[in-house]
């Protein structure tokens, strides 16, 4: 279930990231003027997770830095041009954490499936027939130490018999 609601909602981000491009697409002409060095990040806050034992990234927090800029010499949407490269980044990041933590979440899945088959397919059946075994020779044992006893028992009785 997890590996499920991790994919479907890096798809919801995948999706939205592609529908914020897209609303943005028509002012691409006005973008060649915009400085990419303006924003850049300086620190992603990461933490872990355990979900069913696995530890998988959580976002917590990114910051951003902004280098300063005359808001005189370059065009006014600057300022709104740098708030829709966070708003992008932080959703393009989003994505890629929930991409990772359905990776590892698959991965964990498929191993934990690897190891219920081979318990129930191979090692289960294998005690299987060495408790079958155990048995029969238990059942041996038990019927051999019941003849040798009625053979001892004979023995004593023809010994009294005879004398």
């Amino acid at each position: 279930m997890e590996v499920k609601r991790a994919k479907d909602d890096a798809l919801i981000y995948e999706k939205n990231l592609s529908q914020k491009i897209s609303e943005y697409e028509k002012f691409v002409r006005i973008w060649g003027e915009f400085d990419n060095t303006l924003l850049s990040i300086k620190d992603l806050d990461l933490s872990v997770k355990k979900i069913a034992g696995v530890k998988v990234p959580v976002l917590n927090d990114i910051v951003f830095e902004i280098k300063e800029f005359s808001l005189f010499n370059n065009p006014q949407w600057f300022l709104k041009g740098i708030s829709i490269l966070k708003e992008l980044t932080t959703i393009a990041i989003e994505r890629e954490i929930l991409f990772k933590k359905s990776e590892l979440l698959y991965i964990a899945r498929k191993k934990t499936t690897q190891k219920v088959n081979l318990y129930e397919k191979v090692q289960i059946p294998g005690y299987e027939d060495a408790i079958l075994k155990i048995k029969r020779f238990l059942e041996d044992e038990e019927n051999l130490s019941k003849s040798s006893q009625k053979i001892v028992k004979n023995r004593q009785q023809e010994q009294e018999e005879v004398a």
